[in-house]
């Protein structure tokens, strides 16, 4: 890659930093710094939500299935729409009752602060190992552009995020993201246009591609082995959708900062379209680079859209799309941590200490910003030898709690549910998905990942029942 390149990625690095600078001047206390002062717009938090959920893992992971494989993972985004659709129902109107910070804030009213501590640890726990997994994923085309070591473009990656964030919180958070999700779908339509070009263009490449069976996007058979089919696709990423945009302050934490229920329920449904076109998108690129003849079958799977960038793009546009693809990574990394640090603060900090003070809070929440982004940056290193396509093991770790959640959240709404019995579906379904997803191989080895959250949903379902008829002394709603 040219110095050029590298000019472009430094630029884009030091206006994300800018942005941060200008907005670190309006925060005056924690409701500025984690909720933007609920004043935002919807289609900014709409395009925040996109840009956070894409991560590095879709721009460099996604191509790479469909290089490999064909289009049934889009299955998995519809999925993801009705999902949204059922939270915009029945979960928002909750979350505007009253002043929340947190996701969890919720379910103190329900069960009381126990719960919500318990689901807040839970949730600090498992997105710190998700949100790892992608930092170390976006590592990889930096390394690859700059010849860095993986250490040491996950050390690069860690500082300029948290630069930025820790200054301007959210509402730097949420524009960054919007201009970040610009960089990268400029950058993903001109990689698609080079790799068709250089396959003898859409009709060629496509014809080629239809008759490998490549532009299948339906698996219609009924099973729990094979990872993308119709049914896994609409259960299991509509279960997941609900959990990750209902339950899981990362994302909660944008829909909290609209200005009013109408808004925040129009973002969610929308960004569910934008994000079935977007997965769209990269699918189609990887399909391109295959058709192209520009993969191997020994090459990783994760480093065949990195390597089609440095070996095929112009000088200039390889800069570009590189800076888009750490825009899509810096985007959710910066958000990871801003929620973070928010539900550390909000739901642990000033509960346990009493501490109401906004500006208290915000220098608190700072600390907890960069305390974060060490976690995640040393947490990184973990991942550093898994074969496995990295937004499926990011999805599958953040599959360990989303089932307990949303089935704890569920259970909030049957009576003679108490704390205790909500704590107990956290604690069990959290500690036998862990088995479930890591344990390889084990009973559950063949389950394919989509399967997981509905998996996990249902036993928190049946832990939560099953201990309401355990101690009815004394039982009371809301009490723990």
């Amino acid at each position: 890659m040219k110095g050029i390149d590298l000019a472009v990625i430094i630029t884009y690095f030091a206006g994300v930093v800018a942005i941060g600078a200008f907005f670190a001047r309006r925060q005056h206390g924690a409701a500025d710094y984690f909720l933007g002062h609920r004043d935002l717009p919807w289609w900014a938090i709409m395009l925040s939500i996109v840009a956070t959920e894409t991560s590095a893992l879709t721009v460099i992971s996604v191509p790479g299935i469909a290089a490999r494989t064909n289009l049934t993972f889009l299955q998995l985004p519809m999925g993801y729409l009705i999902g949204r659709i059922g939270v915009a129902a029945w979960l928002l109107p909750g979350y505007f009752r009253g002043e929340q910070e947190t996701a969890y804030a919720r379910l103190e009213s329900r069960f009381g602060p126990a719960t919500r501590r318990s689901a807040s640890a839970v949730f600090m726990v498992v997105r710190a190992l998700g949100d790892s997994v992608r930092v170390f994923a976006t590592a990889i085309p930096l390394a690859i552009v700059t010849g860095w070591s993986i250490p040491t473009s996950i050390l690069a990656l860690g500082l300029i995020t948290v630069a930025y964030t820790w200054g301007g919180g959210l509402k730097a958070v949420v524009w960054v993201d919007v201009m970040q999700l610009g960089v990268y779908l400029v950058g993903g339509i001109a990689v698609l246009a080079i790799a068709l070009g250089l396959a003898g263009g859409p009709g060629a490449a496509f014809a080629a591609a239809t008759e490998a069976g490549r532009l299948r996007v339906f698996d219609w058979e009924f099973s729990f082995r094979p990872t993308y089919t119709f049914w896994g696709g609409i259960i299991g990423g509509a279960l997941l959708s609900a959990a990750s945009h209902g339950t899981d302050h990362l994302i909660v934490q944008r829909l909290l900062a609209s200005r009013a229920l109408a808004e925040a329920r129009r973002a969610l449904v929308v960004s569910g379209i934008v994000v079935i076109a977007q997965f769209a998108l990269f699918l189609l690129i990887g399909t391109a680079i295959w058709a192209a003849g520009a993969t191997t079958p020994s090459m990783d799977v994760n480093q065949i859209f990195p390597r089609f960038v440095v070996d095929h793009l112009p000088v200039g546009l390889a800069g570009l799309v590189v800076a888009g693809v750490l825009a899509a990574a810096m985007s959710t990394i910066s958000s990871s941590l801003n929620s973070l640090a928010s539900a550390a603060t909000h739901d642990f900090y000033a509960p346990l200490t009493g501490q109401r003070d906004e500006r208290r809070l915000l220098t608190v929440g700072r600390w907890f910003t960069l305390f974060w982004a060490v976690i995640l940056s040393v947490g990184a290193f973990a991942f550093r030898n898994t074969g496995q396509p990295v937004v499926e093991l990011a999805l599958s770790i953040a599959s360990i709690t989303y089932g307990g959640l949303l089935g704890t959240y569920i259970l909030s709404g049957v009576p003679r549910i108490r704390g205790r019995d909500a704590i107990a579906a956290i604690g069990v379904t959290t500690l036998i998905m862990t088995i479930v997803v890591l344990r390889k191989p084990g009973p559950f080895a063949h389950l394919a990942f989509p399967w997981y959250v509905p998996l996990g949903t249902g036993l928190a379902l049946v832990t939560g029942w099953s201990s309401s008829f355990f101690g009815s002394a004394g039982r009371r709603v809301g009490g723990s």
